[in-house]
């Protein structure tokens, strides 16, 4: 069964549009435009990428378990990334890519399956940089 969302499918697209061209232009959005991208790219990533070995983390908008695999119930997950809101929505639209990220320090990937490659970006027709 696919997770239930919370973020209204137009809702979410129109928040990552609007901060994809203010990134574009230079300019920052504000802070509920910018949570509520963060929580529809995280919805749409548990769409695509059922599971729950891998934990993504974007403080402090959320957080979301995917791909499939050994399932982490308590505790510490085996399997974390986590990133600020501005580098995921950046991997979302495929303004920079998972190894950049993780390169220059802005992604913090743990554990053997923490990989994301296959299933970023979730919207690429929104980068026209």
């Amino acid at each position: 069964m696919p997770p239930r969302r919370r973020v209204r499918v137009a809702d979410g697209r129109a928040a990552l549009a609007s901060w994809a061209s203010a990134q574009r232009g230079g300019a920052g959005t504000d802070r509920a435009t910018t949570a509520l991208a963060v929580r529809f790219t995280l919805e749409e990533l548990e769409t695509r990428a059922p599971g729950r070995s891998v934990e993504v983390r974007v403080p402090p908008f959320g957080a979301v378990q995917c791909i499939e695999g050994l399932q982490h119930r308590r505790g510490t997950p085996p399997n974390v990334i986590e990133t600020d809101a501005a580098t995921w929505l950046a991997l979302a639209v495929g303004r920079v890519d998972p190894a950049g990220a993780a390169g220059q320090g802005a992604l913090r990937v743990s554990g053997t399956r923490a990989d994301l490659t296959a299933y970023l970006p979730l919207f690429p027709d929104l980068d026209e940089s």
